[in-house]
C-alpha cells in the first residue's frame, strides 16, 4: 500500500514513521528530518497530483479548506474530515453548539462579536475566565486567566482584530474548568470510533505550567487517571454522542477526531475537538500502537474499522524545543548542532518541526517549535531520562523547552483499548 501523508511538521514526521514499516510512505511537503528517514519519500508535489491508496492529513487547516472532499471526489480514500465535519475546528462555536446538541457534558459558553457582550459574559463568571478565537489560530489562540481585566483586555484585542486577525473577530467565552487534562484521539469510520491510547499535553510555555498558551510543549503516554474505566465513559457520554449528532446532520464523519477532555470532579468534561491527530500527542501515541496501522487507518477512511491495535508495553514521553519568541513571534535563522547526537541515545527519535536545510547541509530554525525530541521505555521514568538526555545534546540559539514533562506522573500499567461503536450505528 502507498500511504500519502499531508503536512511537513513533528507529527507527520510522526505518521511517517509509523507508516513506514508496513506501507511505502510519501510526505508532501514533508521536512528536512522526515528526509532522512528510510524508505520514506518526500514531494513538493500538491496531494491532489499525488497517486496514493490513502490519503492522511495531518494538519488543521487543509482540511478546514476542503483538502479531504477534493480528494475524496477524485475517489481517493482518505483518513481526514471532509469540511463540514472540520468545523468542529474551525469554528469553536460551531463545536460548542453541535456538542450541547449532543448533551455533552461542557464548560458554560457564549459566542460574542461585540466587546460589551463579552465584558458581561466575563463578568458573570466567578473565574478563572477562557477567551479563544472562534476560527484557527495554530493552538495559540487562547487565553486561560483567573484575572477578570486581563479576560476583559484580550476579548477586546481579539476583536479588533489586533492580535489573530480575522480568526478573533469572534470570540469564545467559557467558564474555566478545573481539574487534570487528558487528550483522547479516536479513529472514525463515519459511524463508531476507536480510542487509540490516552495522552497527556503540556500546553503552557513555561515550568510548572506557567506563561502563556502554546501549540503544545511536550506530552506523554500512558496517562495514569485514564483508566479502562475513565476512557470507556469518555467515549459514551462525550465522543460518541457527538458522532451521532454528525450523523444526525449529515456528516460522514472518517479520520481522527481529538477531544480535549479536563477530568472534573463531576466526571470527563469536553474542553475542544481537534480534527486531526494531535501534536505533540500523535509523536507518543502512535510508537505505542501495534499492528499495521496503515491497514487500521485505510478502515477507518473506507467505513469498516477494523480490529484495535495491540499496545505497547513502553511509555512514550516527548519534548518540545521551541525557538526563542515562541509562542508570539519566533526567531528563525539559528543553526541546530547536535541533532546526530542526541539521535544516538538508545530509545529516541528526533522529529523535526519546524526547520530548513542550507545546501551545505546545515539544519537551521525555522518555525515555532523546532524539532520534537521522543523517547521510549519500559517506565515512564526511563523514557523521560532518555528524552532529556538528548535534549541536552541538542543546542541552538534562543532553545527554549520545558523541564518537567512527565517529571510527576506515578507509573501505570498498559492496557489494551478497544473499539466503541453506537447501536444505533449497528441499526
Amino acid at each position: 500500500m502507498k500511504v500519502c501523508v499531508v503536512g511537513s511538521g513533528a507529527r507527520e514526521h510522526a505518521l511517517a514513521c509509523a507508516l513506514a514499516p508496513g506501507a511505502r510512505v510519501v510526505v508532501a511537503p514533508g521536512n528536512p528530518g522526515i528526509e532522512d528517514e528510510v524508505g520514506v519519500e518526500v514531494t513538493a508535489m500538491p496531494p491532489e497530483q499525488v497517486d496514493a491508496d490513502l490519503f492522511v492529513v495531518g494538519p488543521e487547516a487543509p482540511l478546514v479548506d476542503g483538502l479531504a472532499d477534493r480528494l475524496r471526489a477524485s475517489g481517493r480514500a482518505v483518513l481526514g474530515p471532509g469540511a463540514d465535519g472540520a468545523r468542529l475546528e474551525g469554528s469553536k462555536a460551531f463545536m460548542k453548539e453541535l456538542a450541547g446538541a449532543a448533551g455533552v457534558p461542557t464548560a458554560a459558553w457564549a459566542s460574542v462579536d461585540r466587546l460589551d457582550d463579552a465584558r458581561a459574559f466575563l463578568r458573570r463568571m466567578p473565574g478563572p475566565y477562557v477567551v479563544k478565537t472562534d476560527g484557527l489560530a495554530a493552538g495559540k489562540g487562547v487565553l486561560v486567566t483567573g484575572d477578570l481585566a486581563e479576560a476583559e483586555a484580550d476579548a477586546a484585542a481579539k476583536l479588533a482584530g489586533s492580535s489573530f486577525g480575522d480568526a478573533g473577530r469572534r470570540v469564545v467565552l467559557e467558564e474555566g474548568l478545573v481539574g487534570e487534562e487528558l487528550s483522547l484521539l479516536v479513529l472514525c469510520d463515519g459511524r463508531g470510533g476507536l480510542a487509540l491510547p490516552a495522552a497527556q499535553d503540556h500546553k503552557r510555555l513555561l515550568d510548572g505550567d506557567a506563561g502563556p498558551n502554546t501549540g503544545g510543549m511536550g506530552a506523554f503516554s500512558p496517562v495514569p487517571a485514564a483508566s479502562p474505566a475513565l476512557v470507556d465513559e469518555a467515549m459514551e457520554r462525550i465522543v460518541l454522542p457527538t458522532l451521532a449528532e454528525m450523523r444526525r446532520r449529515g456528516i460522514d464523519y472518517r479520520g481522527v477526531l481529538y477531544a480535549g477532555l479536563m477530568l472534573t470532579a463531576e466526571g470527563p468534561k469536553l474542553i475542544e475537538y481537534n480534527v486531526r491527530f494531535g501534536d505533540p500527542e500523535a509523536e507518543v501515541v502512535l510508537p505505542r500502537c501495534g499492528g499495521d496501522l496503515a491497514e487500521l487507518f485505510l478502515s477507518a477512511a473506507t467505513g469498516r474499522l477494523g480490529t484495535p491495535p495491540t499496545v505497547d508495553g513502553d511509555a512514550a514521553v516527548a519534548v518540545v524545543l521551541a525557538a526563542r519568541g515562541y509562542p508570539h513571534a519566533p526567531e528563525r535563522g539559528a543553526a541546530i548542532e547536535g541533532l546526530d547526537h542526541a539521535r544516538a541515545v538508545e530509545g529516541v527519535t528526533v522529529l523535526h518541526a519546524g526547520t530548513r536545510r542550507d545546501p551545505d547541509g546545515t539544519v537551521r530554525v525555522a518555525g515555532g517549535r523546532v524539532v520534537v525530541v521522543r523517547a521510549l521505555g519500559e517506565t515512564l521514568g526511563r523514557a523521560r531520562e532518555r528524552a532529556y538526555a538528548a535534549v541536552g545534546a541538542i543546542a541552538f540559539d534562543g532553545m527554549q523547552h520545558r523541564s518537567d514533562i512527565a517529571a510527576t506522573v506515578r507509573e501505570v500499567a498498559t492496557v489494551p483499548v478497544s473499539v466503541s461503536v453506537p447501536e444505533a450505528a449497528l441499526r
